[in-house]
């Protein structure tokens, strides 16, 4: 089953994001690689900018172990969870989607994430890597939700960052 995943780094972020995908690829294989960007920390004033991506596996685990493995690469990268939300971080690693499934807490869809219809730094490189696939809940093409975007509302800069 394909899974989308977007990393994000505002703590040595070369570093961080280079080192995240070396243990995504050695602990799922072959990786689908969107282009880096930078972009304004979103709810922090002030804050170092983030560099994000999206990333696709291919996997065969249940949420709980796929998620507990994605949560272990984290804290090797040093990501310390506290209760600020919007703290500064060496490594995000957020579960986009699980296939096309829809999966609900508490009344309220979690996965897909809300995040790739509210975010650029989400949705333009999920549009790049995955244009053609929809979105499980909406049924749109994430690279027409892209075109539709008001991208000029969350601008992105490209960062030409060797990943391999």
């Amino acid at each position: 089953m394909r899974v989308w995943l977007g990393l994000g780094s505002n703590i040595d972020r070369e570093h961080n994001i280079r080192s995240a995908v070396r243990s995504l690829e050695t602990t799922f294989g072959k990786l689908v690689l969107s282009p880096v960007y930078e972009s304004a920390a979103v709810g922090i004033d002030g804050a170092p900018f983030f560099f994000n991506m999206v990333v696709g596996i291919d996997v065969r685990l249940p949420l709980p172990e796929l998620a507990e493995g994605l949560r272990a690469i984290e804290t090797a990268h040093g990501r310390v969870r506290g209760d600020d939300k919007f703290a500064p971080r060496t490594l995000d690693i957020d579960l986009l989607t699980y296939g096309d499934q829809v999966l609900q807490r508490e009344g309220s869809p979690f996965l897909p994430r809300d995040e790739i219809t509210l975010y650029a730094f989400v949705l333009r490189p999920l549009a790049e890597v995955a244009g053609d696939e929809r979105h499980p809940l909406t049924g749109r093409c994430y690279r027409e939700v892209w075109s539709e975007f008001d991208q000029a509302s969350q601008p992105l800069r490209s960062v030409p960052l060797e990943l391999r």
